[in-house]
């Protein structure tokens, strides 16, 4: 039997340790292309390249020494994708996984994740995706840890299908692998930023600014992706990018605006 096709792609770059964990993780599902970017692409959400032209190269020493295609891209985490499906791969992957991100991509987060984007950009083709991220920051951070879990999910995933118009936010608390509690099925979060720009001035005088914040949960609720992270649970959101507001269509249809 011919072992499934998986794309992998991220937004913190193709030399990432993240990607590096992902990609081994996988090869024990089935066969591996990488399609990452060729530096970070942090918080680009569904960007896309379209005024420059887009670069790639083969990264042929990952395919000699360690049995898997690698191709960088000087793109966002969306073009990686639309590159990979339209240009390198020679068959439809069966799945498509993204990270593991460096830093939580739970709550409001999904709305900036590149590596949430990319996912939704092969979920848009039809192709069941995943974005994995790690609750830690670090350049340093153990992702063996979540390894067992990853792969579990990515199985069930291949096993079961993933409803169409949806991909999945997987979420992964910085914890030993003992200390991890379960999976959880969750909902997204309300939480917010708390915004604000740290105003300075270079040695030319010149005005610049760095944004920073701090995150804001707004939400008390016990089936929550923030929920399940601080109780040490791997949460899993299933992700639509149908952003319609069902809910609110009738609503506007009392503004009787077609009168």
């Amino acid at each position: 039997m011919q072992k499934p096709l998986i794309l992998i792609t991220n937004d913190d770059g193709i030399t990432a340790p993240g990607i590096n964990a992902l990609v081994s993780f996988m090869k024990e599902i089935g066969e591996v292309v990488v399609v990452a970017p060729d530096s970070p692409q942090s918080g680009q959400g569904h960007a896309i390249t379209l005024d420059y032209a887009l670069f790639s190269a083969k990264i042929s020493s990952n395919e000699e020494a360690n049995g898997h295609l690698a191709y960088s891209c000087s793109g966002t985490p969306a073009d990686c994708v639309k590159l990979g499906l339209q240009e390198i791969l020679t068959r439809r992957p069966d799945i498509c996984v993204s990270g593991i991100n460096h830093g939580s991509n739970s709550s409001i987060n999904v709305i900036y994740s590149g590596t949430m984007s990319a996912a939704i950009e092969a979920g848009i083709e039809g192709i069941p995706a995943i974005g994995f991220s790690l609750c830690d920051f670090s350049w340093n951070a153990d992702f063996e840890q979540a390894k067992e879990s990853i792969i579990k999910i990515v199985k069930s995933a291949l096993k079961n299908g993933i409803p169409n118009g949806v991909v999945l936010n997987v979420n992964i608390p910085k914890l030993k692998k003992e200390e991890i509690a379960g999976i959880k099925i969750c909902r997204q979060a309300r939480a917010n930023w708390k915004e604000r720009f740290d105003k300075r001035t270079n040695p030319m005088g010149k005005e610049y600014y760095w944004l920073t914040g701090e995150f804001e949960l707004l939400d008390k609720g016990e089936d929550t992706d923030e929920h399940a992270l601080a109780n040490g649970y791997i949460s899993v959101v299933p992700t639509q990018f149908d952003l319609t507001a069902h809910h609110a269509i009738q609503g506007l249809n009392n503004w009787n605006l077609h009168e």
